[in-house]
């Protein structure tokens, strides 16, 4: 496959991408033409259809098309020339071509998250995470497959699973070196801290927020999740059902970063802070993968509000 991040000004290539958007405008001529955004798993390319003509045959927003075009540049950007298109048909493409996904394999992923599950001994939290992880397949497929974000972490198929299993791995070693921390509240806790994400972003090609996501938020969807659960186990402790849907209730620290609560557990302040560290450090690590070949300084990024820069070789 010719991937967006290998085109070459001034190749010419025919290949299926997906068309993130399509828009018709009219140049200063008063002639109509195409401007898309195709996209594949490597990033994203400005195409313009200078020419509507029988080549170029009827396609949607998020149709995979096939398109004949020439690479070329404009204003120091490789852009594509399109001359023809026609949506392509099934088997012309494989769809973790065109969509950004965790270069962890998602089933030793899955497989790592259920030994955690198994680590929680608690009969009432063990319970409830085999609900989720074990029993629930149309959860677990979405799980799966859903990132965490829709930019910034983890925006990516797996996402969710990974930043999840990230965080309570965290978790597990702040519970083992801080024996005050009740870890099966603290590791259950973890695992279910993002399941409201399963309902807040669509899935791929549109990671995008539904309206319920819109309306109410992970944070408070995936309490009402776990708080439906908790009701349907009989004699699961009170106390302890209200200590875990806090812990979710207030993962994000701080009331201004949107949690419902500020942690008053000491769990829930591990949690908070487990969770952070993983988006934070996942988040820096994507910004030194898209260092576009820099060896040192890479810029300023917005959310460390700091010129960053790459760890010098040893």
């Amino acid at each position: 496959m010719n991937f967006i991040s290998e085109l070459r000004e001034g190749e010419n290539v025919s290949e299926v991408y997906l068309c993130k958007t399509k828009t018709q405008a009219t140049t200063k001529a008063g002639k109509n033409y195409y401007s898309v955004i195709l996209q594949d798993k490597t990033g994203v390319i400005d195409g313009k259809v200078w020419e509507l003509n029988n080549g170029i045959e009827h396609f949607e927003t998020m149709d995979f098309i096939r398109i004949e075009a020439q690479v070329t540049s404009f204003n120091n950007a490789l852009q594509l020339n399109i001359k023809r298109i026609r949506r392509a048909d099934e088997g012309e493409y494989n769809q973790e071509d065109y969509f950004p996904a965790s270069k962890k394999d998602v089933k030793s992923m899955y497989d790592e998250l259920l030994a955690v599950v198994d680590t929680v001994k608690e009969e009432h939290l063990n319970k409830i995470l085999k609900m989720f992880f074990v029993e629930d397949e149309k959860f677990i497929k979405e799980f799966k497959n859903r990132s965490a974000a829709k930019s910034i972490h983890h925006g990516f198929i797996g996402g969710l699973l990974e930043h999840s299993l990230s965080v309570a791995k965290l978790c597990t070693y702040i519970a083992d070196n801080y024996p005050i921390i009740k870890k099966d509240l603290l590791v259950t806790a973890a695992l279910l801290h993002d399941i409201g994400k399963v309902n807040e972003l669509s899935s791929f090609p549109e990671n995008d927020y539904t309206d319920e996501g819109q309306f109410i938020g992970h944070i408070v969807m995936g309490t009402m999740m776990v708080d439906e659960k908790i009701k349907s186990i009989e004699g699961f402790p009170v106390v302890l059902g209200n200590e875990l849907k806090h812990c979710i209730l207030a993962h994000h620290g701080e009331l201004e970063f949107g949690s419902p609560k500020k942690p008053a557990l000491i769990e829930a302040l591990a949690l908070a802070h487990a969770d952070n560290l993983d988006a934070k450090l996942e988040t820096f690590k994507e910004l030194i993968d898209s260092n576009n070949g820099k060896k040192d300084w890479l810029g300023y990024s917005k959310m460390f509000d700091a010129n960053v820069r790459l760890t010098e070789d040893m």
